[in-house]
């Protein structure tokens, strides 16, 4: 009997030695971690000022302006709704108008997205997936086919066909 409360003990010990492990890791992740919004989630429910979070959609044509100071402004849509976003580094080769991007950064008092980091896709078949399921469940919703943001992904998707034959 005494040997079974001797293993008893070191599996309850062992078990909290985890718990606390994964209670410890959670915390630490939990600053890292940077969820993934389209622009109709985030016209449904905008994020807090400041709250780090992934935006991303297609670059609708004709949005993309550069400063004289560097940079660039441009608009990103799902079909269903827009966002603004400013970037004050150098933007990808890849980047362009009609194209789908990820964009990691905050939103400011003013409702301008401030992004600290551009993700553009890497090949002419790629559109990053968080993009891809956005549009899809935009379109799901039954966004209007004719929308800026709905020609502009018509574009990339032609471009894509061009790239590949």
């Amino acid at each position: 009997m005494i040997k079974a409360r001797k293993r008893l003990w070191v599996v309850l010990a062992s078990a909290g030695v985890l718990v606390a492990a994964g209670v410890l890791a959670g915390f630490a992740l939990r600053d890292a971690m940077t969820f993934f919004h389209s622009p109709a989630m985030v016209a449904e429910s905008p994020p807090l000022p400041g709250q780090r979070i992934r935006v991303g959609g297609l670059v609708i044509e004709g949005s993309v302006e550069r400063p004289a100071s560097g940079g660039a402004s441009f608009s990103v849509t799902d079909t269903v709704a827009d966002i603004r976003i400013t970037y004050a580094g150098s933007l990808p080769d890849l980047f362009r108008e009609g194209q789908g991007i990820v964009a990691e950064g905050a939103f400011e008092e003013t409702g301008l997205f401030v992004a600290s980091r551009v993700l553009a896709k890497h090949d002419e078949a790629y559109m990053p997936p968080e993009v891809a399921s956005a549009l899809a469940s935009a379109e799901a919703q039954g966004a209007l086919p004719g929308s800026t943001g709905r020609d502009a992904w018509a574009l990339g998707q032609a471009r894509s066909a061009q790239g590949r034959t």
